[in-house]
């Protein structure tokens, strides 16, 4: 058993569900803190969160991830319980094993061999671990990233472990995300009988042209970096459940996933034109979870790239794709930041699972990156 899968499932048997840490954070501050970091840990809330650093001088290279999981369900549903990691054909299963427990061990055992070989880092390697990642995100890397810039701390290159890669290990990487951005839109009406629809006025019927016009809207056509802009309704209420009531009010959930062509400020106010277009009686709330970011294409991204080819042979693929991660509160600094990590097809999933051989692929990949870019 390499000490990458060892520790993995040292991970894993710890059932982390956010926002718990679940132990990680004092097996991986033991780990860091006998290889010399110091580990400052930061607690937010309920929030388990953990900055180390080796060494004082720049540029400061970050390794940043998440130890919380998401629920695993049922567990009579798992062809074995997730918190007890076994390796079954080549597949290391449990929950958090590509989301990203996985990553967090290929992170530790690569510093512990950069180090073991003597090598002296020109400049300070840092890891920024927080248990909140799955979650509401407010107390987490956020936070963290609040008391760095208090005092002045900057992040300089960073390579988050979110499962990037498609097929191979290596074979994607992400420089860079989709802005999130949350509307919660109530239409008003006046509740009534349904055979008397002259004495109310239906919410429902009120919205669908709105609605419709929201979804066929191009709302940019994207750039080279992102596909165009998405929005998606992904809830609608009204009523009670009754057939003979007319509601009152109409509740719609929606988002949208936007690329650096557009901004929070105008998604606000090309929305409002649309429907104050329909003379809609409405309340619009917004809420933000992260802007876009992107890592141009340059000396880091290609480094990165270099040892992806050195250690597996494969030309990566730089893409934008995907949900929202902690990298939106890391790049905005000024940091270069990749993400970079094992294959993402099962995780979220009842048998979540990582290929053992891509943990060690994984952890010499990140070693590769520490000697190109610190010596």
């Amino acid at each position: 058993m390499s000490p990458t899968l060892a520790l993995t499932i040292s991970l894993i048997e710890k059932a982390s569900v956010t926002p718990s840490d679940g132990g990680c954070h004092q097996l991986l501050a033991r780990r860091l803190e006998a290889m010399g970091f110091v580990v400052e840990h930061m607690p937010f809330g309920d929030v388990q969160n953990f900055w180390a650093r080796l060494g004082s001088e720049g540029p400061v290279f970050a390794f940043a991830g998440h130890t919380d999981v998401v629920p695993p369900g049922p567990h009579a549903q798992w062809a074995s319980d997730p918190f007890i990691p076994e390796v079954r054909d080549g597949l290391l299963y449990g929950r958090g094993a590509a989301d990203m427990k996985g990553s967090i061990a290929a992170m530790v055992t690569a510093c512990e061999r950069y180090l073991a070989s003597g090598r002296k880092p020109r400049g300070s390697i840092a890891f920024l671990i927080t248990s909140d990642e799955e979650g509401s995100a407010v107390n987490g890397t956020v936070k963290v990233m609040e008391v760095l810039g208090a005092r002045q701390e900057k992040i300089h290159y960073c390579i988050v472990g979110e499962p990037s890669s498609t097929t191979l290990t290596g074979d994607v990487i992400k420089i860079g995300r989709r802005g999130s951005l949350h509307g919660r839109l109530s239409v008003h009406g006046i509740q009534g009988h349904v055979a008397y629809p002259h004495l109310a006025r239906n919410p429902i019927h009120r919205a669908m042209a709105p609605l419709d016009a929201l979804c066929r809207e191009v709302w940019d056509e994207g750039n080279e970096s992102f596909p165009p802009t998405s929005f998606q309704i992904s809830n609608i209420h009204a009523g009670k459940g009754t057939d003979n009531v007319i509601p009152g009010e109409l509740e719609v959930a929606f988002n949208f996933r936007y690329s650096t062509a557009l901004t929070e400020e105008t998604i606000k106010a090309r929305t409002k034109a649309i429907l104050d277009r329909f003379g809609l009686e409405y309340s619009l709330s917004w809420h933000l979870s992260g802007k876009p970011f992107l890592t141009q294409r340059g000396a880091f991204i290609d480094l990165v790239a270099a040892s992806i080819r050195q250690v597996t042979g494969l030309d990566t693929e730089c893409s934008t794709t995907g949900g929202t991660s902690d990298g939106r509160f890391i790049a905005p600094t000024g940091a270069q930041l990749v993400e970079l990590g094992p294959c993402n097809a099962t995780i979220h999933k009842v048998d979540e699972n990582v290929r053992v051989a891509d943990l060690d692929a994984l952890s010499n990949i990140y070693e590769d990156v520490l000697v190109r870019l610190l010596g």
